[in-house]
């Protein structure tokens, strides 16, 4: 796939449901981290992106579609790549997977948000290059 990001998480017992599947919700939580790490390969923690950039990322938009179950105590791969950059959003692509099957697929869109103003703002020129560098398809 490219310049995707790789991260593994196990399905733990509370984030499944009584059929034993892991609780459609969770998969919010599961794009989260891997979008946190996807940053962090690239040099960049969400930390310092609000500490030292003052820059928020709140979701505009999640959509996933879910194709196969995902259980208790399964170990899932996660690739995630930023597909889309522009002066307001940062758009990514994530599948989950569990023995090199598709399990689910989601996008997401982000707006950068000033920490200071809660307004948005323009992510600064360091950040957008350092993203830029590693995506995929400006226009997906």
């Amino acid at each position: 796939m490219g310049r995707d990001h790789h991260f593994q998480i196990r399905v733990r017992y509370s984030e499944t449901d009584q059929m034993g599947y892991v609780y459609y919700g969770n998969y919010a939580s599961y794009l989260e981290v891997a979008r946190v790490e996807a940053l962090r390969s690239l040099g960049l923690s969400y930390h310092d992106l609000e500490s030292e950039y003052h820059v928020l990322l709140p979701v505009l938009r999640y959509d996933m579609r879910f194709l196969r179950p995902a259980r208790y105590d399964d170990l899932l791969d996660i690739y995630t790549r930023f597909t889309r950059l522009d002066a307001e959003e940062v758009h990514t692509y994530t599948e989950v997977k569990c023995d090199g099957k598709l399990l689910a697929a989601g996008r997401v869109r982000l707006r950068y948000v000033s920490s200071e103003t809660r307004r948005s703002t323009a992510l600064p020129l360091a950040v957008q290059e350092l993203l830029r560098d590693h995506m995929i398809s400006r226009n997906e």
